[in-house]
């Protein structure tokens, strides 16, 4: 008798929702979050993208109890009720990338550092370029706040869904 080998692809759920600040676009896996963007086709589509590409799964429309987490805690967040999200998160990405985005983890609510802070507190301080790519790649806004990190001169710098809800977002954590 002949035996078939077959392949169970990783299942991802998708869902949208509404913010002070526009639409937002989540995923998960059974393993946590991978996915929360502000909502942009092209910006989305890409993300699906990079899901299935690189956890070779089906990614899907539908509802859980990550995504019933996710929905509440943002709004705390959005309200001033909550400083800290208590959401699991599956960080996809190169090595680099993920010691980054696990930095980002450790700012503060309603503070700041800079890039090449963020080089320096991962051993690489003329890495500060490279601090940036990986900050512009992560793919969980809000939840891995790259939103906190500025540059040394102050400014704003770049951030994914752009200076102005990067700015909203900054001054919501630091107004008392």
């Amino acid at each position: 008798m002949r035996e078939y080998k077959t392949q169970t692809k990783e299942l991802i759920l998708t869902t949208t929702f509404s913010t002070p600040i526009g639409e937002m676009f989540a995923a998960t896996s059974k393993k946590g979050i991978v996915t929360l963007a502000f909502f942009t086709p092209f910006n989305i589509e890409a993300k699906i993208q990079v899901l299935k590409n690189t956890l070779d799964a089906d990614v899907i429309p539908g509802n859980c109890e990550i995504f019933d987490m996710l929905k509440i805690q943002l709004e705390e967040y959005f309200k001033k009720q909550r400083t800290t999200f208590e959401i699991p998160l599956q960080l996809i990405g190169s090595p680099f990338q993920v010691k980054c985005w696990k930095e980002l983890l450790k700012i503060p609510y309603g503070k700041t550092i800079s890039y090449k802070e963020q080089a320096i507190k991962i051993e690489n301080e003329k890495a500060h370029r490279a601090v940036g790519n990986a900050n512009s790649q992560n793919m969980i806004a809000l939840l891995v706040p790259c939103h906190r990190v500025i540059s040394s001169d102050g400014e704003l710098g770049g951030y994914n869904a752009g200076v102005e809800k990067k700015e909203f977002l900054l001054k919501l954590e630091n107004d008392k």
